[in-house]
């Protein structure tokens, strides 16, 4: 045992909670982002806009042309494996074989596909650092024990990962349609959760395909976080702490929450509040890219999701029911209230509250 241990540490393997369920899966969004995500938004654009070099097809494969755009969508299992990688600090024979593996598993996995990406590169990048530099002919063993490795994983794993991911988030949708109020509590406090969680929102998201009245929630549940703890913690961090959690992320705020939980409650509740207002009053729905749902007001995708959702929906989208719609004022005052206006005013009137009564004290949001 102790033989072991030594080898797992010689080999920098960490077996761990934390290396796998945030730093693997927080890379993985990353990688989500840099792929299918942009490739979303060039395609918008460049649609929306009369941009030539972004709408002209410029390599045809099997018979299907892609553009800039599409591109980087069709990349997006090769770029969340090496992420994926990269997270695991695994060097550069392994990184590159996994290129191949992220390729593989994504299309094996379907629709479900960044879920068994994350299983499958794990795995793949483990067996490869552990057998890499072990022999004299490092060049080959490493990338054929991580490609083998890698692929017959995902040939096993990847469609039942990707089906169940997605019979998951097919369960969230329809019950969000049939419960548009609890559901629209549920998903948008636990997502709202997760994103300020050293965990990515946006890839449990893309992982489980929420697009549609649940991806609204998701926005919403989002947005009260980042908006919520920006306006809540300006008497503490002034303009730099709004624009670092309103556009970045209420993650910054863990080390405050550690030491203090109930300063999380006003973000909580106006989640609960927000996320029900934009299932069943605004019916909210974010067509666009999964990941977007996730995202909140992190460089304004979630909301640049939803545009596009209504413009030009994703094929996860369209595959469950939703159809290109011309936006009208309405539509726009809800995305704009949900996103900015409703959990600004209702987090600061929260906050007032709960520092009225002590739970919040003066220096308690303070971002070091």
């Amino acid at each position: 045992m102790e033989g072991l241990r030594g080898f797992l540490q010689r080999k920098n393997i960490v077996i761990s909670a934390r290396r796998y369920g945030i730093d693997a899966l927080g890379a993985m969004a990353q990688g989500l982002f840099c792929s299918l995500l942009i490739g979303t938004i060039l395609n918008t654009l460049g649609t929306q806009f009369g941009i030539g070099f972004l709408t002209a097809q410029i390599i045809t494969i099997n018979e299907v042309g892609y553009t800039v755009g599409g591109l980087a969508s069709f990349m997006s299992g090769p770029a969340m494996a090496v992420a994926i990688g990269y997270a695991l600090q695994a060097p550069p024979l392994v990184l590159f074989s996994l290129v191949t593996v992220g390729y593989a598993c994504n299309a094996l996995g379907g629709a479900g596909g960044p879920l068994a990406v994350l299983f499958v590169a794990i795995i793949a990048a483990e067996f490869g650092k552990a057998v890499s530099k072990e022999t004299k002919v490092d060049i080959l063993v490493t990338p054929i024990v991580t490609i083998l490795v890698g692929i017959g994983a995902a040939w096993v794993i990847a469609p039942p990962i990707g089906g169940a991911a997605d019979a998951f988030g097919q369960l969230i949708m329809r019950t969000t349609e049939l419960q548009p109020f609890l559901m629209g509590i549920l998903v948008s406090v636990l997502v709202g959760i997760a994103l300020t969680l050293p965990i990515s929102s946006a890839a449990i998201c893309s992982v489980l395909g929420l697009t549609g009245l649940a991806g609204g929630a998701a926005v919403a549940g989002c947005c009260a976080n980042m908006v919520g703890f920006a306006v809540l913690s300006f008497r503490e961090n002034g303009w730099g702490g709004l624009v670092s959690q309103g556009i970045g992320t209420s993650m910054l705020q863990m080390p405050n929450i550690v030491k203090n939980p109930r300063i999380w409650l006003p973000a909580i509740l106006t989640s609960a509040v927000t996320g029900p207002i934009a299932t069943c009053v605004f019916k909210l729905e974010m067509n666009g890219a999964p990941i977007n749902s996730g995202m909140g007001t992190c460089g304004l995708c979630g909301q640049l999701g939803v545009w596009t959702g209504w413009i030009s929906p994703s094929e996860k989208a369209l595959a469950n029911g939703a159809a290109a719609i011309v936006p009208t004022a309405f539509d726009w005052a809800g995305l704009i209230l949900i996103s900015f206006v409703l959990p600004a005013v209702l987090c600061w009137l929260f906050g007032l509250f709960f520092r009225k009564i002590g739970w919040i004290k003066e220096g308690d949001l303070k971002l070091d």
